[in-house]
């Protein structure tokens, strides 16, 4: 049996180690899995990983910040890319395709349509959790509107296609770090017998985390300052003088067994990783676009939203407080490291229902 999975986005952070996670539990199940990415995306992480890819068109129209015009952007680009998506189909024949979130998700749909194979949807955002129900069998991670339970069985009566839910799939290798390679692999300045805070927004710095970083490297804490990601635009590293910067790093399970506290954006992979290792999460809000997800609402007493006038003194709590929040992660820790080989059983018992 084969998958081939499309992706939205670069093909470095979090949507591309979403697919590996999903295909490294597929191919425990005895699934080979291809990819596809967009052509303009530079898949840093498929090179690290010496993996190759397809390239395809995917347009994307913003996530959850989609707006009127994006969506029709991409919807213009969508059949163009479908036609694109089917011939590659037809080239490498798999049993199914699975598309990951967004453009990925959607595409990857169509595609499977035209060249006449079943498919199934990983959706997180309003639009791909929309268009998707209405096309395939789907499955809706946390932050997709169609994630709770009570919605999941309303919309099951109302689509002809199974709708399922999940946690996100993470290797289950991230609670394996090595605290004293993360130790070796410290800046000059870091200093051990300090707790460790580490930021990070995903692959990608955003503005309003680097200026979280920063503002907190300039206070008068006891702590260690970690800042990851690769920053969008160059000048946010001037927030980054008052901290331990280390850019796109590709170490996490060292740096996670290092880490007393995480403090992240409301969203996406590196909150469930988080959770897994039992790390104690402030996530800061709207650090992307202005979105909420309502992290601390699905993940309830592991996971404390915060802004940034709030974070110092949300900081401090948290610290005095790790221990107790590290208990209550450990319910959801459980769960988190099921979800990869769930969604698996999910994709392969669709291949043999076709």
């Amino acid at each position: 049996m084969k998958a081939l999975l499309t992706i939205t986005g670069r093909g470095m952070g979090g949507d591309a180690v979403i697919a590996l996670n999903i295909a490294h539990a597929l191919e425990k199940e005895g699934v080979k899995c291809e990819f596809a990415l967009d052509h303009h995306a530079p898949g840093l992480l498929f090179k690290r990983k010496g993996i190759e890819w397809h390239k395809i068109s995917i347009p994307q129209a913003g996530g959850h910040a989609a707006n009127k015009y994006t969506l029709l952007k991409a919807s213009g680009k969508s059949l163009l890319a479908a036609r694109e998506g089917a011939k590659l189909i037809r080239k490498i024949k798999p049993d199914i395709v699975v598309g990951v979130i967004g453009g990925g998700a959607i595409i990857g749909a169509l595609s499977a349509r035209l060249a006449n194979i079943p498919s199934l949807g990983v959706v997180a955002t309003p639009t791909d959790s929309k268009v998707l129900s209405k096309l395939t069998d789907i499955i809706a991670l946390p932050e997709s509107p169609l994630f709770r339970q009570d919605i999941v069985e309303g919309t099951q009566l109302k689509s002809k296609y199974k709708v399922h839910s999940s946690y996100l799939p993470i290797n289950s290798d991230i609670v394996n770090g090595n605290h004293g390679n993360a130790v070796k692999s410290m800046p000059q300045g870091f200093r051990e017998e300090l707790p460790t805070i580490l930021f990070s927004s995903g692959s990608s710095l955003f503005e309003k985390m680097a200026q979280a970083a920063g503002k907190i490297g300039q206070r008068d804490l006891e702590a260690n300052i970690l800042v990851v990601g690769e920053p969008l635009k160059d000048e946010f590293r001037e927030y980054l003088k008052s901290t331990l910067y280390l850019g796109y790093v590709d170490n996490l399970p060292d740096l996670y067994s290092l880490a007393d506290l995480v403090v992240l954006s409301d969203d996406g992979l590196m909150i469930h990783e988080a959770l897994a290792c039992e790390l104690p999460i402030i996530a800061l809000l709207r650090v992307k676009y202005g979105r909420y997800h309502n992290m601390e609402g699905i993940f309830s007493g592991s996971v404390i939203e915060c802004d940034l006038d709030k974070l110092e003194n949300q900081i401090q709590y948290f610290l005095g407080k790790k221990d107790e929040i590290k208990d209550k992660s450990k319910v959801y820790a459980e769960l988190i490291q099921n979800a990869s080989p769930k969604i698996a059983r999910i994709i392969k018992e669709k291949i043999k229902e076709e």
